[in-house]
């Protein structure tokens, strides 16, 4: 793990969203392609902004979430519309966004489907990921259903998940596709983030999630 820290969240977000553009733009010219997965939460808004607006050929990127809240997407918790509103505007606009929410009453109904949907897109290009204070990241909750399955090197990409932290049931990528991304890179911010992960790396992957992808993550973080 590499730990990086910035004197405030202005500068962190937007020297992440100039690293997140600039690989991307290595991947496009080394392969022609690149893939860009990515959190929901308001805390990367300014990170999206700011991409929206890079000159790529967002026309060979493919964007995807690392989970999502199983709501419709006009809802203010889908994490889908906050993509729509805050990164595929403007230049960005150009980017294919590969699903990970469809109609149907619950995850499982539409697996397979959205699965099939980000598999040819993988290894992932870019990650970006955030953390909770309770040390879980996309929709990998501690003491959440599926937890041990969506850490075995074994899981399918993608698995429904439900936690009492997590509030409705949600979607998730799994350890394993996030832990083969090509570049890592986690989005923290304040002193309780830190503090939990500094605690998490004395931990196992089912105490604290975030475990599972540390490896070879650079942290971003500013109080």
């Amino acid at each position: 793990m590499k730990f990086t820290e910035y004197p405030d969240r202005e500068f962190l977000m937007l020297s992440l969203a100039n690293t997140i553009a600039s690989e991307l733009g290595d991947f496009l010219r080394r392969e022609g392609r690149a893939s860009l997965c990515l959190p929901g939460g308001t805390t990367p808004g300014p990170i999206f902004d700011t991409l929206s607006g890079v000159d790529l050929d967002w026309s060979s990127v493919s964007v995807f979430l690392n989970d999502e809240r199983w709501v419709s997407e006009d809802s203010p918790r889908s994490n889908t519309r906050l993509l729509r509103e805050r990164l595929l505007v403007n230049r960005a606009a150009a980017a294919t966004l590969l699903p990970l929410h469809a109609e149907a009453g619950t995850p499982e109904e539409k697996l397979e489907e959205l699965a099939a949907g980000i598999a040819p897109h993988l290894p992932i290009s870019v990650l970006l990921l955030g953390m909770g204070e309770d040390m879980h990241t996309a929709s990998l909750f501690p003491g959440a259903d599926r937890l041990e399955e969506a850490l075995s090197d074994s899981a399918p990409l993608l698995l429904p998940m439900r936690a009492e932290a997590a509030g409705e049931p949600r979607i998730t990528l799994t350890a394993k596709p996030l832990r083969e991304a090509m570049a890592i890179h986690i989005l923290i911010t304040g002193a309780a983030k830190r503090a939990a992960l500094e605690k998490a790396q004395s931990l196992t992957a089912l105490e604290a999630p975030i475990k599972a992808v540390l490896a070879n993550a650079t942290v971003h973080w500013a109080e």
